[in-house]
């Protein structure tokens, strides 16, 4: 059995949608599909959820008629006999009428995750519709029945495991099934997510539980590619990449796919493929346990950075120093990405400012704080770059003439990373593409 997800940009016009129910019944393996929201569902509803924290009813209640509107149209493409959009619409209704009710409650936070699963409960159910009218023999598995997260929030696989195969079970004449990503119950059996890009993760987690032959990530991209193609002319996709590799990119800045999607496959040793939705013939990406090739396969940026430095000549040799200002970050539950030291001073990156006032004001009884905001870090990736002859010359004579403020070397085989102000990110974009990889 294998796993297939369609992103936004796949499911988020009627043709696309027709698109994909074509991909998914080419051939007779069983299957699991994995859809995420129509595009821009998601940012509709974090607005109105965010109008309703703010009292703004009105405002809410705007953007609600706007997306149901955006749906109801939608259903005209999508199905054609009387009998179908009357289905379809009945679904549309269902969740508007809760998107309406909850303008006349108080709002929490339960409600706020509530109002964010509508997107992914939608669009699989309409999906769901147009397949049985084109007698596509398939059953809708509720996500919400067993994808879970704990207290940590962090999903439990062997519950997953657990729950999915007994459904499967129970569904054993059946070869397709369609669930929705993103969405989950947290330990407190409420609706919950898997934060922004989860349903890459959710593809991960159903491969890895049922120990898939293969997690298929559909996308508008033909894989990753060496260079971000928004920013630069002439990148070309990578045909393999070892998970390690993978996970450096998805970190440190490839849109196409998210971090969290290669720990669960990697776990379980499931191959992950990042295929192009409006060009299927593509090749695409292959993520697997070999990388096949040493040396630099691609840069990636990642946005928003800021740079902490710490400076105390009096305290920073002493012992223990260094697990004190680790210990400021894990308190705020505030990840870091790159770290260097010297003699006198210690300089981080986070990529978060959520906590940044609250770490700042911990840190300044060990010394001199500052903080630099808008950087952005720029990681090499590629198998054994660390031991690969000339990969520093070539990155360093690349960007001679752009001011670097911290590297990052000899911390993984798979990664150098620079940190430099976010106002050169296009530069040293291009002037790796040209010095390392020639383009």
């Amino acid at each position: 059995m294998k796993v297939m997800k369609f992103g936004g940009t796949s499911v988020g016009k009627p043709e696309r949608m027709h698109q994909v129910a074509q991909l998914i019944t080419k051939d007779n393996e069983p299957k699991i599909v994995v859809l995420s929201a129509l595009s821009g569902t998601t940012n509709a509803l974090v607005t109105i959820s965010d109008s309703l924290a703010a009292h703004n009813r009105e405002a809410a209640k705007q953007k609600i008629d706007e997306l149901e509107a955006h749906y109801r149209n939608f259903i005209l493409d999508l199905v054609k006999t009387e009998e179908a959009r009357k289905k379809a619409n009945a679904v549309v209704t269902e969740h508007f009428e809760f998107l309406n009710i909850i303008l006349k409650i108080s709002f929490s936070e339960a409600l706020n995750k509530d109002i964010l699963a509508q997107g992914e409960l939608m669009s699989t159910k309409m999906f769901s519709v147009y397949l049985e009218e084109a007698g596509v023999n398939h059953k809708l598995l509720p996500a919400l029945d067993f994808m879970s997260i704990d207290v940590n929030e962090e999903p439990q696989l062997s519950v997953i495991s657990a729950k999915l195969t007994q459904l499967l079970k129970q569904n054993s004449s059946i070869n397709l099934f369609v669930t929705q990503g993103y969405i989950c119950r947290n330990s407190r059996g409420e609706v919950d997510n898997l934060k922004r890009g989860g349903s890459d993760y959710t593809a991960s987690l159903v491969a890895a539980a049922i120990n898939a032959t293969i997690c298929e990530i559909w996308t508008d991209i033909d894989g990753m590619h060496n260079n971000d193609p928004r920013v630069v002319d002439k990148t070309n996709a990578i045909e393999v990449l070892s998970f390690d590799e993978a996970a450096e990119l998805a970190y440190f800045g490839a849109k196409i796919l998210h971090p969290t999607c290669i720990w669960p496959a990697q776990q379980t040793k499931v191959p992950v493929k990042l295929l192009n939705t409006m060009q299927p013939e593509a090749k695409g990406t292959t993520i697997e346990e070999d990388a096949h090739s040493k040396g630099v396969k691609a840069v990636a940026a990642k946005d928003g950075i800021i740079a902490i430095n710490i400076k105390s000549s009096r305290m920073l040799l002493a012992y223990g120093f260094l697990r004190k200002v680790f210990e400021v970050f894990e308190k705020y539950r505030t990840p870091i990405d790159m770290i260097t030291t010297s003699e006198v001073a210690v300089s981080v990156t986070i990529d978060s400012n959520t906590h940044l006032d609250a770490i700042i004001k911990e840190l300044e009884p060990f010394g001199t704080v500052e903080a630099e905001t808008d950087q952005t870090i720029v990681s090499i990736v590629g198998n054994e770059i660390a031991e690969t002859q000339d990969v520093l010359k070539k990155l360093f004579d690349s960007i001679k003439d752009v001011p670097v403020r911290m590297v990052s070397y000899g911390g993984s085989r798979h990664n150098i990373s620079l940190l430099v102000d976010g106002k050169f990110k296009k530069d040293v974009l291009q002037a790796i593409n040209k010095g390392v990889f020639g383009l």
